[in-house]
C-alpha cells in the first residue's frame, strides 16, 4: 500500500514540536498539520506594539520554565543562543502590602501549605481535592479556590487529590522565565526539514486498511501512523470525527478536561507609580480575584492573570468587562489616579478557540489514571501525546514536549516492526 506520507503529526503546539525534534532525519517522510493559522497551540507569544512605538513580547499561553532546572525547554533555549532568566519571580509577595494585611496573606499561604500536604500524606478517600479541606481552612476557602484556579483551572470539587498531589511531587517548583517568550522558543524550535501545514484543521480521522486517512478540506491525506497531539477537549469533542475504535481514548479524555485560565494585559502609559517586577494579589476573600504581574522585565504592562471561576468570567462577561473589572481592582489598591495610566492591550481567550477549547488539562476525582490511558498508542498506527498525556508534568509546555518524543518514539518502534526483515 502507498502513502502519502510515512507519519503526520497533529498539532504544532509543545508536542507537536517535541514529535518533529525527534522524527528529523529518520528518513521518514513526516508532515505536521495544524488547524490554526500559527504553530505554537498553547504556547503563543505576541508581539505587541505599544503606544511608544515600542514592541512586547507578552506570551499569552504558558510563560513560565516550570521546574526550569530540568526542563527540557532550558537546554533547549540555551542551545538556540535563547536568554534564561533566573531571578526569582515576584509571586507570593504582596507589593506594599497592598490591600491585603501581611499576616492574613502568611496565614493564607500556611493553610494552603497545609492542604497541599494533606493531599500528599493524607488524601481523602473520594479523591476530591476540596475533602482534603478542614474547619481552620473555612477562613481562608476563597483563597484556596482562587490558587486552585491559577494552578488546575477549575475549583477543588472537581480536582483529583492524587493527579494534584503527583504534579506537585515532581515538581521541583525552580521556576524560570524567557524574555523573548515561550511561545517564540517552542515556534522557533521547529525542524526546518519538516513540513508545517497551517490552517490545516483535520475534519476527520478513519483507520483506513493498515493505515491512516485524515480528511481536511484540501482532500484526503493518508499515512502510516498518525501522532495526535490535540488537547482533550478536541479529543472528547465533535469538531473532529473519530473512528469508534478510540472510544476509550476520548472517554479518556473526557475525564482530563481542560481547566480555565485566561490572561488580560494592561499596558501603562506616562510616569506612573507601578514599580517593576512587583506582584499583587487582588483580593484574598474573592475566589474569582485575579493576580497582577507588574513590569515583567521591565516591560510597560501589567500580566493579569485569572483562573477557574475568575477566567469563567471573563469568558461570561466578555474582555471589555474584564478589563474595566482589573482596573477597577488595580485603581482600588494603588488610588483612583492610576486609572490614566492604564490601557487595555490584549487578551487571550483560550476557551474560545475551537481547535483547544482552554487552557491545561487536570483529572477529575477518581481519575488520575485516565492520564496513563489516554497515553496508550492504538494498534501500531494511532499514537497520543500532549501535556495531558505525561505522568507527572502534565499542564506544562515540557510535559507536552516531552510526551511528544515519547510518542515518536512509540511510532519509530511500530513502523520499524513492520519493516521487512
Amino acid at each position: 500500500m502507498t502513502h502519502e506520507a510515512d507519519i503526520v503529526i497533529l498539532g504544532a503546539g509543545a508536542a507537536g514540536t517535541g514529535a518533529a525534534r525527534r522524527l528529523a532525519g529518520t528518513g521518514l517522510s513526516v508532515l505536521l498539520l495544524e488547524a490554526l493559522p500559527r504553530p505554537g497551540g498553547r504556547a503563543w507569544t505576541h508581539q505587541a506594539p505599544t503606544q511608544d512605538a515600542g514592541g512586547l513580547a507578552l506570551d499569552l499561553g504558558c510563560g513560565w520554565l516550570h521546574s526550569g532546572d530540568r526542563n527540557p525547554w532550558t537546554r533547549i533555549a540555551e542551545q538556540a543562543g535563547f536568554t534564561v532568566d533566573r531571578s526569582p519571580a515576584a509571586w507570593g509577595r504582596q507589593y506594599g502590602d497592598l490591600g491585603i494585611a501581611p499576616e492574613d496573606l502568611a496565614a493564607a499561604n500556611l493553610a494552603f501549605e497545609a492542604w497541599s500536604e494533606r493531599l500528599a500524606n493524607a488524601p481523602p478517600a473520594s479523591d476530591c481535592a476540596a475533602d482534603a479541606l478542614v474547619a481552620e481552612d473555612a477562613r481562608w476557602t476563597a483563597y484556596l479556590q482562587a490558587l486552585s484556579g491559577y494552578i488546575s483551572g477549575d475549583e477543588m470539587e472537581r480536582i483529583s487529590a492524587r493527579d494534584y498531589a503527583t504534579y506537585d511531587d515532581a515538581s521541583t517548583y525552580i521556576n524560570w522565565r524567557l524574555p523573548a517568550g515561550y511561545g517564540t522558543l517552542v515556534t522557533s524550535s521547529l525542524p526546518a526539514e519538516i513540513p508545517v501545514h497551517l490552517g490545516t484543521p483535520v475534519e476527520a480521522i478513519r483507520l483506513d486498511g493498515a493505515g491512516v486517512a485524515l480528511d481536511t478540506r484540501e482532500g484526503t491525506l493518508r499515512c502510516r501512523a498518525v501522532l495526535v497531539t490535540v488537547s482533550t477537549h478536541v479529543l472528547a469533542g465533535d469538531t473532529l470525527r473519530w473512528p469508534a475504535a478510540l472510544d476509550p481514548w476520548r472517554a479518556a479524555a473526557a475525564r482530563l478536561p481542560l481547566g480555565r485560565d485566561e490572561k488580560l494585559f494592561l499596558e501603562i502609559v506616562g510616569d506612573s507609580p507601578f514599580e517593576p517586577e512587583t506582584h499583587l494579589l487582588g483580593d484574598l476573600n474573592d475566589p474569582q480575584t485575579g493576580t497582577y504581574y507588574i513590569r515583567p522585565f521591565g516591560q510597560p504592562v501589567i500580566e493579569c492573570f485569572f483562573g477557574g471561576a475568575g477566567a469563567r468570567a471573563v469568558e461570561r462577561d466578555g474582555t471589555p468587562a474584564a478589563f474595566a473589572r482589573a482596573i477597577d481592582t488595580l485603581a482600588g489598591l494603588f488610588g483612583a489616579s492610576v486609572r490614566t495610566y492604564l490601557r487595555p492591550l490584549i487578551a487571550s481567550g483560550w476557551a474560545g478557540v475551537p481547535s483547544i477549547g482552554g487552557a491545561y488539562s487536570h483529572a477529575l476525582p477518581g481519575y488520575a489514571d485516565a492520564r496513563r490511558e489516554l497515553a496508550r498508542p492504538f494498534d501500531g498506527r494511532v499514537f497520543f501525546a500532549g501535556e495531558a498525556t505525561h505522568p507527572t508534568d502534565f499542564s506544562t509546555a515540557h510535559g507536552a514536549y516531552l510526551s511528544g518524543a515519547r510518542a515518536a518514539e512509540e511510532a519509530l518502534a511500530a513502523l520499524a516492526a513492520l519493516a521487512p526483515r
